[in-house]
């Protein structure tokens, strides 16, 4: 599935989506950004509270093929300019962290 299709179906909030063709291959979750760093891999999902500038920088190296933000995070308007500056897509949910990752794996 699209990272397209995926806001669609879901009704995310698309926060900006400058590669929506992207396919979500999986999920990861995580909020220790150094954490995440080692362990998100290249077109998974990533679903995270985080909401700083720091998470395009993780996603600039990881290569997800998505940021969700979780729990009605909304990211501040630099996030979005920086997050489209460098092709990361961000999606937004209400649901909690748990809720969303279990979207995100029964759309896989």
């Amino acid at each position: 599935m699209t990272v397209r299709e995926f806001a669609d179906k879901h009704g995310c909030r698309i926060y900006c989506m400058p590669d929506g063709d992207r396919e979500i291959k999986g999920g990861y979750a995580g909020d220790l950004l150094s954490w995440v760093m080692g362990r998100l891999r290249s077109d998974r999902a990533w679903v995270t509270i985080m909401s700083n500038l720091n998470i395009v920088a993780v996603a600039s190296l990881a290569d997800p093929s998505c940021i969700i933000l979780s729990e009605g995070v909304v990211p501040e308007t630099d996030v979005i300019a920086k997050a489209i500056e460098n092709g990361v897509n961000i999606l937004g949910m209400a649901q909690d962290t748990f809720s969303v990752c279990l979207t995100v794996a029964s759309s896989l």
